[in-house]
């Protein structure tokens, strides 16, 4: 058996340029109009460019927006499967100043390196409140998607593209940042064909090493793919949380039953909706299941703890070759004495743990990236059932740093010459 198939595609169908024509290619990029893009676009369009959303050749026109947003399909693509749009935005001037076939560079405005050359095949206005309805199930700002869309350019131009550069992922995750090519290869060297993949955003606690484990049981090996484009204020930046991930597969995995890459993708926090867009891209990648666990790709209250496992029931059948992995609520029980789930452990009642870190009794200590960063933060102990000792003193390292930095930038604005 071979592994799984690229989504809509017997082959992986990358839009870099080759390695051959990548000068000449430059070069002519520097001679053409250039058009800023968003990191969240620059993420989009490397993915776009490594086979990571194969089959896109580019950015979508109107039909396929729409298409994507009402009925999660492509017209352009014979009605395939897709579940969140991916689009390019542009202020009007700009847009005025585009015609149908021209073609002009695209540069990331955080980096200014330009990463790729359109061809614009139209421009067009959509809706940006109806994209937030469908795929956030909001259009409440305070939602960092939402935000992110009402933030857009007011037009969209689409067009394939042929990209000239993967922008500085390649070599600031030396080792870690993959394209599908490069994670097809680790699997088929190591002789796996069902891989399970764990999403990541956050620095790996027992939860997320105990939902790995279960895959492991059942798959021939787990690929842990953590995202290393942009978060929202306040995630723990990308390196940081490379380093908690690391010490951790280090002493508690064993290496033949587990691979580590990255991905350049900025999230998008669409919950249901991204969890399917997760799933299509680890299809390229080469996986053959995804770890759905509770609130997976959520933000906030806006989304029911199990939804992104119910829509997997509400598409169609044929829609991905990649199934999710679905496992429930995990968390360290006091009266099991390990790792449990709601359905293996019948101890209910909650934990209750002092601010100095102490147990003070009930069963079950619900464990989330979100209560890690909120304890790390604010200085307070973590139970040790909470996360490896190797994890903790990672994350103390960054949050004694950033309160260092913290106070000095207070003294810096009262005293300026701090500063120097």
């Amino acid at each position: 058996m071979a592994l799984i198939s690229p989504h809509g595609s017997k082959e992986l169908l990358p839009a870099l340029v080759k390695e051959e024509f990548r000068k000449e290619m430059k070069k002519k990029a520097e001679s053409l109009k250039k058009i800023p893009i968003t990191s969240r676009e620059s993420g989009d369009l490397i993915m776009i460019g490594n086979g990571g959303f194969t089959p896109l050749r580019g950015f979508m026109g109107y039909d396929d927006w729409r298409g994507c947003v009402k009925e999660m399909a492509l017209p352009s693509y014979k009605n395939l499967f897709w579940p969140i749009p991916i689009t390019l935005s542009v202020s009007e001037e700009t847009a005025k100043s585009l015609s149908k076939n021209d073609e002009v560079s695209l540069f990331d405005e955080e980096t200014d390196e330009i990463l790729a050359i359109i061809k614009i095949d139209e421009k067009y206005k959509v809706d940006k409140e109806e994209e937030c309805r469908e795929v956030f199930k909001t259009t409440d700002e305070k939602h960092p998607g939402v935000k992110m869309v009402m933030n857009q350019k007011e037009f969209n131009i689409g067009g394939d593209v042929q990209v000239i550069s993967q922008s500085y992922f390649p070599e600031k995750f030396k080792g870690l940042y993959h394209t599908p090519f490069d994670s097809r290869k680790i699997f088929e060297e190591r002789g796996w064909q069902k891989v399970a993949a764990l999403q990541l955003r956050n620095p790996m606690h027992n939860s997320h090493a105990y939902l790995a484990w279960i895959a492991i049981e059942v798959c021939d090996g787990v690929y842990i793919h953590q995202l290393v484009g942009n978060l929202k204020p306040g995630d723990i930046p990308a390196d940081v949380r490379v380093k908690a991930i690391n010490v951790l597969i280090e002493k508690y995995f064993r290496k033949e039953r587990v691979a580590v890459g990255g991905y350049p993708l900025d999230m998008r926090y669409a919950g249901p909706k991204e969890a399917l867009l997760h799933a299509l891209f680890r299809q390229n990648y080469g996986c053959s299941h995804l770890i759905v666990g509770r609130d997976h790709a959520g933000v906030g209250d806006y989304y029911g703890p199990f939804d992104a496992q119910k829509i997997f029931d509400e598409i169609p059948d044929d829609a991905l070759k990649i199934k999710p992995l679905p496992l429930d609520w995990t968390f360290y029980c006091y009266e099991c004495g390990s790792m449990a789930s709601m359905k293996t452990c019948p101890h209910e009642t909650i934990a209750k743990i002092d601010e100095n870190g102490n147990y003070q009794g009930g069963a079950r200590l619900m464990l989330s990236g979100t209560l890690l960063r909120k304890l790390m933060s604010e200085g307070k102990p973590v139970p040790k059932e909470f996360s490896k000792p190797e994890v903790i003193e990672v994350l103390k390292e960054y949050y004694d740093n950033l309160e260092k930095k913290e106070k000095i930038e207070l003294h810096s604005k009262a005293d300026p010459e701090l500063k120097k």
